[in-house]
């Protein structure tokens, strides 16, 4: 018998094990996937979640990947009109290869088990609203095996299975065209800034990672591209055909083989679901618009407000109930101002009139930008002493 099975190993699976390993539960780590592998993400660590990671005791481990240092943000747009942002500090740019990775040695040192290639095929539960054990089927290949839990947590990510057990809703999701792309570039320099390229249909952000290689992350509303592009390298070339500034930025780049990946849909303004038969954690519960550039900060944030609930659950001083109210209550706290400003932002940023008007006022009041991109993100005085 283990006290918790996380599903799911990225950014919040992960700092989710570390926490509770650290408080000295017993603890699995469980992904379908193997590591390390890329994933689509903009791979941009903001100010907020760099002090999150340094905050658990990560810095020197993330260090020691030698990120890129972003020090400043730039939005351009199809005009050419161009907005300069300012960061609330440094940020850093590393790619979700090698930062998967580096959290899943640490969740190891803290004494989490760590699990991948192996997919959860079923959960069996047995208990009630004040406590539950569950018993967790998991597949490897031809081998099967059974896991013994008292909690289980939700980490699979936006686009996960969600499992049928006691508890769950299942619901049948409206369409949604948005597919996220994904792929390192070498021969490119980036220079300390991270570049959002807005155009019709989409964005796409450059940002250094370091080694002389840039990531290149775009969103993209597929029923906008006709035809539909084949691959990653010809979702970039049809977006860099959009916007003459990005076409000339990427034209010497080269794709760094088996670097490119894709995910659909991204679902942007979905409520948060934080409990779905079990707690859910990052992308599972919630997903903020990328181009708010805080999407691991707010998947970190749910992992520690989570945590504090599932600590005082597995010593005995809460019901399984009372955790759902509590984690309930800290997400919508900590996420709602950011959340509503995101989705403010996407809408505004994805139309050209308003995007006309908002550079013209930007350049009249270039502290508006600033506020706007504020307002989106979590505030550091909410981060947590573990």
């Amino acid at each position: 018998m283990i006290d918790t099975a996380i599903l799911g190993g990225g950014i919040a699976g992960s700092c989710m094990a570390i926490l509770l390993a650290r408080r000295g539960w017993k603890v699995a780590l469980i992904d379908r996937r193997t590591f390390p592998r890329h994933k689509v993400c903009g791979e941009f660590l903001s100010p907020e979640a760099v002090d999150a990671l340094v905050a658990l005791g990560l810095g020197d481990r993330l260090q020691a990947l030698r990120p890129a240092v972003v020090q400043r943000a730039r939005l351009v747009f199809e005009s050419g009109a161009s907005i300069p942002v300012q960061l609330p500090g440094a940020a850093w740019g590393i790619s979700r290869f090698s930062l998967d990775e580096a959290l899943h040695e640490e969740a190891r040192l803290a004494g989490a088990e760590v699990v991948t290639g192996t997919a959860v095929a079923a959960i069996h539960t047995r208990g009630d609203k004040y406590a539950t054990e569950y018993e967790l089927e998991t597949k490897r290949g031809d081998k099967q095996a059974w896991i013994r839990s008292r909690a289980v947590i939700g980490a699979w990510g936006g686009n996960g299975h969600v499992l049928n057990f006691p508890g769950v809703q299942r619901s049948r999701p409206a369409p949604c065209p948005y597919i996220g792309v994904k792929s390192h570039l070498s021969c490119i320099e980036a220079d300390g800034e991270l570049e959002l390229y807005f155009f019709k249909g989409g964005y796409l952000g450059l940002s250094s990672i370091g080694e002389g290689i840039v990531n290149a992350a775009a969103l993209l509303d597929q029923s906008s591209f006709r035809p539909i592009p084949a691959a990653v390298n010809d979702w970039l070339e049809a977006a860099g055909a959009r916007h003459p500034q990005l076409a000339r930025r990427i034209s010497k780049a080269r794709p760094v083989t088996g670097t490119q990946t894709a995910v659909a849909p991204v679902r942007l303004f979905d409520d948060p679901l934080t409990w779905n038969g079990i707690p859910l954690i990052g992308d599972a519960c919630v997903t903020i618009p990328p181009l708010c550039g805080d999407g691991m900060s707010m998947a970190i944030r749910s992992a520690q407000l989570c945590a504090v609930s599932a600590d005082r659950y597995l010593r005995g001083d809460t019901s399984l109930q009372q955790w759902k109210f509590d984690y309930t209550k800290a997400i919508t706290r900590h996420f709602r101002g950011p959340l509503r400003w995101g989705r403010v932002l996407q809408r505004a940023l994805g139309n050209q009139q308003i995007t006309t008007l908002g550079t013209v006022a930007a350049s009249r009041l270039p502290g508006i930008v600033n506020r706007l991109m504020k307002a989106t993100r979590l505030r550091n005085t909410d981060i947590l002493p573990w």
